[in-house]
């Protein structure tokens, strides 16, 4: 493994465990030591990594956009071609993987947003990593026939947000819809904005 292999396997590793804090922990427990006790890592090693603890958040942010990216996988992408049913299948997948298997990673997100309310360089930070989902959402909006897709993006964006956040942090922390029932509310949503199909 060359030097630079194992300098981005390194951050991967200290990112990792910054993320599995911010979900165990929440902000408060985030810290280079206890970032280089949950990595296994000797003491010092995450300052090596991330001097500031600006720097290990952005790195928690970048590792966190990775991750979820590949909560749904490039090749699962809806195909606009396969019209409102495949935008429905893909994004309900996406939405119940969040909920269940990557719970961690979500409850680790909602710590990272509500820290960058107060935290202007994080804030952009953490936009940006957003950006590229809300472009490829935009664009799967606007081949289904949007007229208004920036708007269209963020009532799908905030049903899904907010779906799990009441599931995972919320009122609804115990119950964890099914497949088929967060299928049906996005199914319900895109009717309301596009009419039955």
């Amino acid at each position: 493994m060359s030097e630079r292999s194992a300098g981005a396997a390194r951050a991967d590793l200290v990112a990792d465990a910054a993320l599995r804090l911010l979900a165990e922990r929440g902000m408060r427990g985030l810290t280079h030591r206890a970032v280089d006790e949950t990595a296994g890592l000797p003491q010092g090693s995450t300052s090596n990594v991330a001097r500031t603890r600006q720097a290990l958040l952005e790195l928690a942010v970048r590792r966190l956009a990775e991750r979820e990216a590949r909560v749904l996988a490039l090749e699962e992408m809806p195909d606009p071609r396969g019209g409102r049913d495949s935008l429905v299948d893909g994004l309900a997948l996406a939405t119940h993987r969040s909920l269940t298997r990557n719970r961690e990673l979500t409850l680790a997100r909602y710590e990272l947003a509500l820290e960058a309310t107060r935290r202007p360089e994080l804030r952009a930070y953490f936009d940006a990593t957003g950006a590229r989902f809300h472009e490829q959402l935009g664009a799967l909006m606007t081949a289904l026939g949007s007229t208004d897709p920036a708007r269209h993006v963020l009532s799908l964006v905030a049903w899904a947000d907010g779906l799990m956040f009441s599931c995972v942090a919320g009122s609804f922390g115990a119950r964890q819809p099914g497949l088929d029932e967060v299928r049906a509310g996005l199914r319900e949503l895109l009717e309301g904005m596009f009419g039955p199909s």
